[in-house]
């Protein structure tokens, strides 16, 4: 199964740019920003990066944003993912950057631009093809729903396909950025909204209704209200579940008693993805055998798993296409298998 999952092609559809960064990436920038007080010895720096708790995760997640201040430095955050994906055999993936952070912190939106589109262009060289989606962080409520909006809109770099909305959930409406949402749809932007991750079903639905949400990211809590998954699995709207990610951040217990089980069995469609691997230990190789592990799911089952993240994905249909096209080859040899 392990070879299985590494030969087909995948699509990762939820995972954060600062939070994509590795030992190695980290390293680099630490070096290069010794002020920043990140280790810059290797060993130490991996006790640094070690998950100890939600809090820890936060430390180190600021400290990693701390020393982005050019293009130069998230070119190196951007290739130092790309070359993550490349080794697993991730052929594409929806990269979620907040540009307000950076705004805030000093970058400028022509640094960011710039970093992004060097980046990404290294990224293809690698064989992996990088879009974008711009974030509102939540908390920083309507100014950083107005700044990414508008920086969205205006700047529109190669590769913006969504637009999403992250950070804490509890306190955070989502029908307060409906507005924000109807104009980024109105721009040709997709809606891809964090919902359900920390809270109840009802934030779910209000993404669904407010947001007009085509993918939902997380959802964790869909479960605890049938006529909320039976609506998802209807409508077709998609789940950008992160276990392990889930896991760490204690939302549920273990893989073996998260809620995939539960959603696949009601038919809404899920997609597997990493949030912030190197922060919680995931591979997007690694959730898809644990999830398959748990689940006892056969080579189809998986195999189906990675078309719904094609399928899901905001690729053109051609490109869709090609990479059904692998899935059905790889999955060819193994159709002797369960």
């Amino acid at each position: 199964m392990r070879s299985f999952i590494h030969a087909l092609p995948k699509v990762e559809l939820h995972v954060h740019l600062v939070g994509s960064a590795g030992v190695d990436t980290v390293l680099e920038l630490a070096r290069r920003h010794p002020s920043a007080g990140v280790p810059t010895d290797r060993d130490e720096l991996a006790r640094f990066y070690a998950f100890r708790d939600f809090d820890h995760f936060l430390k180190v997640y600021w400290a990693v944003q701390s020393m982005l201040e050019d293009r130069h430095d998230i070119h190196t955050l951007v290739v130092g993912l790309a070359r993550e994906l490349a080794a697993q055999n991730v052929r594409y993936a929806e990269v979620t950057v907040t540009p307000y952070n950076h705004l805030l912190d000093g970058m400028s939106g022509d640094e960011l631009l710039a970093g992004l589109a060097s980046g990404r262009s290294s990224a293809a060289g690698l064989g992996v093809e990088l879009a974008w989606c711009f974030d509102i962080p939540g908390e920083k409520g309507l100014a950083g729903a107005r700044e990414t909006l508008a920086f969205a809109v205006t700047e529109r770099p190669d590769g913006l396909v969504s637009f999403g909305l992250g950070g804490p959930e509890a306190g955070v409406g989502r029908a307060q950025f409906a507005p924000f949402f109807d104009a980024a749809r109105a721009a040709g932007l997709h809606s891809v909204p964090h919902a359900g991750e920390t809270s109840g079903p009802e934030t779910i639905w209000a993404a669904v209704r407010d947001l007009r949400a085509e993918r939902i990211g997380h959802g964790t809590s869909c479960v605890e209200d049938p006529a909320l998954l039976e609506h998802l699995a209807l409508k077709g709207i998609v789940l950008e579940v992160c276990p392990t990610s889930n896991v760490r951040t204690r939302q549920v217990a273990s893989i073996s008693a998260h809620p995939v089980r539960q959603m696949l069995a009601a038919g809404v469609v899920v997609t597997l993805n990493t949030d912030d691997p190197p922060f919680f230990g995931a591979t997007l190789e690694g959730e898809y055998l644990e999830v398959a592990s748990a689940l006892d799911l056969g080579h189809a089952d998986v195999a189906r798993l990675a078309e719904n993240a094609v399928l899901a994905s905001f690729l053109p249909n051609s490109r869709k296409t090609e990479l059904l096209e692998e899935i059905a080859a790889v999955q060819a040899p193994a159709a002797g298998f369960r």
